[in-house]
């Protein structure tokens, strides 16, 4: 199914400088949409490429250890 929409004549020339060699509008409205959707966190696992992880979690349990002692007041 195909549906109109109206753009802006700055937003018609974004898409354009966007579109690549024979590539539809709908391919680049597409691309750009996926590339912005929430990704999971479970995507991630396992892909630490560092050396230094025992340092980043001795630092990651330090900041929950001194943010335990904060309290809020209303």
């Amino acid at each position: 199914m195909t549906k109109v929409i109206s753009l802006s004549e700055e937003a018609y020339k974004s898409l354009k400088r966007l579109k690549g060699e024979g590539e539809s509008f709908s391919d680049v409205v597409l691309r750009m949409t996926k590339a912005a959707e929430p990704k999971s966190l479970l995507g991630f696992t396992g892909k630490w490429k560092g050396t230094d992880i025992d340092l980043v979690f001795e630092k990651v349990m330090a900041e929950r250890e001194a943010s335990k002692g904060r309290e809020l007041k209303i």
